[in-house]
């Protein structure tokens, strides 16, 4: 989960924009950092961490508003399967998403708690909440999540229903609630990333082309509500948002050849 911030040195970076889907790029991410995955600011840090997927580093890594790396921290005790998404607690803590699945046949997932990580050094340990699926339900591919009232919420990226599991926020073993599922509008409707706005009351599920505010939902079940498509004026492997105001995210994308490889501010008014 995300939370607001006002800092003077995103200030000019962050001017509003009310062109609905315009994408305001605000820094180049650094070259050494190709396939960026997830995005997230902390409340107890002016730092944006980022992370890499499948075939990376075990590092997160944290950015200041022009794109450098301010710190890289070396993961020590656990492996980058497919690091996907992050988002973070009330007291700084960083979770790094380990659940990609792309093979589907992935049976174990799990999600590393990070302590404050600006206080890290070159290296820390995490701990490690792993997770299953119901017996009933077939291996998932997943590249979102976001932390609600002490519960994870994790997004399948598929083409046809988009399906929603609910997971603990607890150190050890689990078996994920299934919630919800739900058909999402358009051609290419593969979930990213997600997050959900500090007051609760707007989820957002990015997309490369797109995305897509939920809002008006009841209880925990966020496709309940109404749910608004917001197209993006161009396309690329968007896969980090950030909430960092009520109406104002950020978005990151991979690069790939000379496309991408960028941190965008959007505005949702």
């Amino acid at each position: 989960m995300s939370h607001y911030f006002n800092l003077v040195f995103l200030s000019i970076a962050l001017a509003s924009s009310c062109d609905s889907g315009k994408l305001t790029v605000i820094a180049d991410l650094p070259a050494s950092i190709k396939e960026t995955s997830a995005i997230e600011k902390t409340i107890t840090s002016d730092l944006l961490w980022v992370i890499e997927d499948a075939g990376n580093k075990n590092n997160l890594y944290g950015l200041n508003a022009k794109g450098d790396i301010i710190k890289d921290i070396s993961i020590g005790n656990i492996q980058n399967i497919d690091w996907e998404d992050l988002t973070s607690d009330i007291n700084g803590n960083i979770y790094i998403g380990d659940f990609g699945n792309n093979s589907k046949k992935r049976k174990n997932y799990a999600i590393y708690k990070v302590t404050t990580p600006e206080n890290a050094g070159a290296s820390a340990n995490a701990e490690v909440i792993s997770f299953k699926l119901p017996k009933d339900i077939k291996s998932e591919d997943f590249e979102s999540f976001f932390l609600y009232n002490n519960a994870f919420y994790l997004f399948s990226k598929t083409h046809k229903k988009c399906k929603l599991y609910k997971v603990p926020n607890q150190i050890g073993d689990h078996v994920a609630e299934f919630i919800s599922e739900f058909k999402l509008e358009g051609k290419s409707t593969k979930v990213t990333s997600a997050d959900i706005s500090d007051d609760g009351k707007t989820v957002l599920l990015l997309n490369h082309n797109r995305l897509w505010k939920l809002t008006d939902f009841t209880s925990e079940d966020f496709f309940s509500g109404t749910i608004e498509a917001i197209e993006f004026d161009h396309d690329s492997q968007k896969e980090g948002i950030n909430f960092i105001g009520p109406n104002e995210v950020l978005i990151t994308d991979e690069r790939t050849k000379s496309v991408g490889g960028n941190l965008y501010k959007l505005s949702l008014k």
